[in-house]
């Protein structure tokens, strides 16, 4: 089966994933692809409905060789064992010819609803292929051969390359103006002349057609895994989602073929309905400026990626310095708010109405007169008698008119 079919959460009681695989700890990568499709194809759900334990080591075999296949987690895994890669995440996969109706309902439900689920292909085709008894269809160089394959089902095609064309690379796409659900996948020759699964390409949406494509141009090309996006896109961190963005970004196995006859398939993944498509296979040697702008996107993706791991830590270290300087903003907006408002009610104390201070020294506060009272205290003497000069004034003033008032009346 396809070294990208990745099994489920670790099991609850995890064996040594050489044990299971029944394979050494220096075995080569083909030793471990060998092993896991025997075993896959032998505990597969399709071959084994009555049998519950077989779907059990089902997800074992998955689980083990998501570990080995992959260079990192394999190096993980034999320097620290399981606790390296217990936090990685290993997409299970649904076969869905061995799902119910009704199951097969919800798990097309839950892929409306954006829940990322990876579905694994037929035991029947993988079986049939291993086998050598599938009819496979010549697929010229330059040339597109359009078709309809019914739900877990698949359409082989043979694709002969020369030495020339060999060394120049060739691509291989699959598109649908339907938007079909379809896997594209990749077979080596086995050595009983059988194929095996090697690499397969989930097609995704893009644009109003959904696609999938292999590029075999002698360099390494990567495929992003978009269940990896899906996951983040779902989860409550969209910061996380943005710095794990290019996380999917995942390199393949096979880079270049060699002249001769290549085989391939049209997988139908729809749920419910056959898959239309239109497959192509394509000489890069006429694509040579399309293939350096490819080559040097995905360097330039690569290096953003390790860009991104850098400057997240920096970003969570100013973010939570952020965090630090924000509550103290807060902080000190509240104790500037208190300190205003006690200032506040102090000077509000200070009014008309406050009682009067009878503490101060002997004798009356000036104060306490009533108006007018001025007047009447500058013109009295300190007996309370009016100054002397204008009571003589007033003497001599009102003398006058009384003696002009004698000699009238005389």
């Amino acid at each position: 089966m396809s070294s990208k079919i990745q099994g489920p959460s670790a099991p609850a009681v995890r064996r040594d994933p050489y044990e299971v695989l029944n394979v050494s700890r220096d075995a080569s990568d083909q030793e471990i692809k060998t092993a896991y499709r025997k075993l896959a194809l032998k505990y597969h759900p399709d071959k084994n409905a009555s049998n519950p334990e077989a779907s059990e080591l089902f997800k074992e075999v998955a689980y083990s060789y998501g570990i080995l296949s992959d260079p990192e987690k394999r190096r993980q895994y034999d320097t620290d064992g399981f606790e390296a890669i217990e936090n990685d995440n290993m997409d299970m996969e649904i076969d869905l010819s061995s799902l119910g109706t009704v199951n097969t309902m919800f798990a097309a439900l839950f892929s409306k609803l954006g829940v990322p689920i990876k579905t694994t292909i037929s035991a029947n085709v993988l079986e049939d292929a291993l086998n050598g008894t599938v009819t496979v269809r010549p697929l010229p160089i330059g040339t597109a051969v359009s078709g309809k394959v019914d739900k877990q089902c698949a359409h082989f095609f043979g694709v002969t390359i020369n030495e020339e064309q060999a060394q120049t690379g060739i691509v291989v796409r699959v598109t649908s103006s339907a938007q079909s659900k379809f896997k594209l996948l990749y077979f080596e020759q086995e050595a009983n002349g059988g194929y095996g699964l090697a690499l397969q390409e989930d097609s995704e949406k893009t644009g109003r057609v959904t696609s999938a494509g292999m590029y075999f141009l002698h360099f390494q090309v990567y495929r992003m895994d978009s269940t990896v996006n899906a996951q983040l896109a779902m989860a409550k961190d969209p910061e996380a989602a943005f710095f794990r963005r290019l996380e999917g970004l995942q390199p393949c196995e096979v880079t270049e073929l060699k002249s001769g006859t290549h085989i391939f398939a049209v997988y139908g993944d729809n749920f419910f309905k056959t898959a239309t498509y239109t497959i192509e296979a394509l000489c890069a040697r006429s694509f040579e400026d399309t293939t350096e702008k490819l080559k040097d996107i995905e360097a330039q993706i690569l290096r953003k990626r390790n860009e991104l791991r850098q400057f997240e830590i920096e970003y969570r270290k100013a973010l939570a310095r952020y965090q630090e300087v924000t509550n103290r903003c807060n902080q000190e907006k509240q104790s500037v708010d208190e300190l205003l408002k006690q200032r506040e009610s102090i000077h509000s104390s200070f009014t008309m109405d406050r009682p009067p201070n009878n503490a101060s020294g002997s004798g009356t506060s000036t104060s306490g007169k009533v108006p007018g009272e001025d007047s009447k205290a500058d013109s009295l003497s300190d007996d309370g008698s009016s100054d002397g000069k204008d009571r003589v004034a007033k003497k001599k003033w009102f003398n006058l008119n009384l003696k002009g008032s004698d000699k009238k009346s005389g």
